[in-house]
């Protein structure tokens, strides 16, 4: 049995209510760091905690958090992103939903130590019964003294606020978060300036997401060293995995950072292998933004190394062979699983929710919608795996914000990886207007078609 940090106690009966959580321990580390270190010392633990981001990008917190402008005297903030947009990533909602009070702990922790006297958690608007048990719990700390003036005498005040934003997955990127939080459009902004410096209301401001927040009172109760031993190399602590897609298993669980894709696949403690006998097809391993990977590079890396649950080791061979474990949306699939239809699907989701801002987002991720479609639908054309492949190139790298890679990446690693199931159906249109195409008929029987057109 792997370690659990954040999952450890979220079982116990009564768990999300303030006076089970206390008695479990809950808010001992809210004592520890405002009684016994100074802000400085609780950025220095979490700094030798190697704690990684866990919304995504994997960007160390601790050093996030040194960033701060302290220089100003302007108000800082700490704002929680809890908007988690991502398809296939559900594992803040099942924080804040069944152990609320964790969160609340480690938004008290975490802005001691930026200095923080106002901050924000911002949710998804479609998470609104979670926004009712954040609120319950933010009043519960509140009356128990945990929030608001001089809490536990230490002359720290600290007000928490919960916001619901709209329900827009561009909300994610920390800039259009904070637009959003101010009351305007979710836009992202252009950086630098960036938030630690310029943020919300154009004061110093760190953006975290809630498990990372969530991370810090184990680090605080215990130390930055006894945290940074769980895991492997940088990949230090644990990861909350959203699992979905062809397993007997779907959930979300707590791992040690280290673990192999395939014990976490196939562990009866874990997914449990795949839900029937059908054979794995493919993988994405961190939310629909990251490249899929093909069968041969799930357990293996392209080296043939075991592939690990670990930042280096999901990423390892680049996106030639490699992906990204993201925001640990973990989704399977098994042979029956159409990968243009697939592609498509996410293409329509990410042109859905660009802001426009930036024109090659905006006109970009329409025509990969437009252009799957049609190949999906059996109107594909020979030219139109190499125009997705000329428009995915023309988005990255060149908007605002992520949500343009984010767009282009997946339609990218189709390509490279399953190119032969594109020009299956760009050849073979009627077959695949059977919606169908692939549950009745695997492309594994068929494949050998596309390679006797090519002869």
């Amino acid at each position: 049995m792997g370690r659990k940090i954040l999952l450890d106690k979220i079982n116990v009966p009564g768990i999300k209510t303030y006076e089970v959580y206390r008695r479990e321990g809950g808010y001992s580390s809210v004592e520890k760091a405002l009684k016994s270190l100074s802000p400085d010392e609780v950025v220095e633990e979490v700094k030798t905690s190697g704690l990684r981001g866990r919304g995504g990008a994997g960007f160390p917190v601790g050093m996030k958090w040194s960033f701060i402008d302290k220089k100003s005297g302007n108000p800082r903030h700490l704002v929680c992103n809890a908007d988690e947009s991502e398809p296939g990533t559900f594992k803040d909602r099942y924080l804040m939903e069944y152990i609320p009070h964790l969160l609340i702990e480690g938004m008290i922790v975490s802005s001691y130590a930026l200095g923080a006297n106002l901050s924000y958690i911002y949710i998804r608007g479609e998470y609104m019964w979670v926004y009712k048990t954040l609120e319950r719990a933010i009043a519960e700390a509140k009356a128990a003294g945990w929030l608001g003036k001089n809490i536990l005498g230490t002359g720290y005040d600290l007000e928490v606020h919960v916001q619901i934003g709209g329900g827009a997955y561009i909300c994610g990127e920390e800039t259009a978060l904070i637009e959003s939080l101010e009351g305007k459009r979710g836009n992202p902004r252009l950086k630098p300036p960036f938030p630690a410096v310029k943020g919300l209301w154009q004061n110093p401001t760190v953006v975290n997401n809630v498990e990372s927040i969530s991370a810090v009172p184990w680090i605080i109760n215990n130390s930055g060293a006894d945290y940074a031993a769980i895991g492997k190399e940088r990949s230090t602590g644990t990861k909350l995995i959203s699992a979905s897609g062809n397993i007997k298993k779907p959930g979300v669980y707590e791992i040690e950072l280290g673990l192999s894709v395939y014990e976490f696949m196939n562990s009866d403690e874990y997914c449990g292998g795949m839900e029937t006998d059908r054979p794995l097809k493919a993988l994405v391993p961190g939310g629909s933004s990251v490249p899929i990977l093909p069968a041969h590079l799930i357990y293996k890396t392209a080296n043939g190394d075991d592939r690990l649950m670990t930042y280096e080791s999901l990423s390892d061979g680049g996106f030639a062979t490699g992906s990204m474990l993201g925001s640990g949306g973990f989704i399977v699939y098994d042979d029956r699983a159409c990968i243009v239809r697939n592609t498509w699907n996410f293409s329509r989701f990410y042109h859905h929710e660009s802001c426009g801002q930036c024109t090659p987002c905006r006109e970009g991720t329409g025509w990969l919608e437009k252009v799957l479609w049609r190949i999906e639908n059996g109107e594909g054309r020979e030219e139109d795996i190499e125009l997705l492949w000329s428009i995915q190139s023309k988005i990255e790298g060149n908007t605002i914000c992520p949500l343009g890679d984010a767009a282009s990446w997946p339609v990218a690693a189709a390509i490279r990886h399953f190119r032969d199931e594109f020009e299956y159906h760009i050849r073979f249109p009627e077959k695949v207007k059977n919606r169908n195409h692939f549950v009745t008929e695997p492309f594994e029987k068929v494949k050998h078609l596309v390679v006797k057109q090519e002869i």
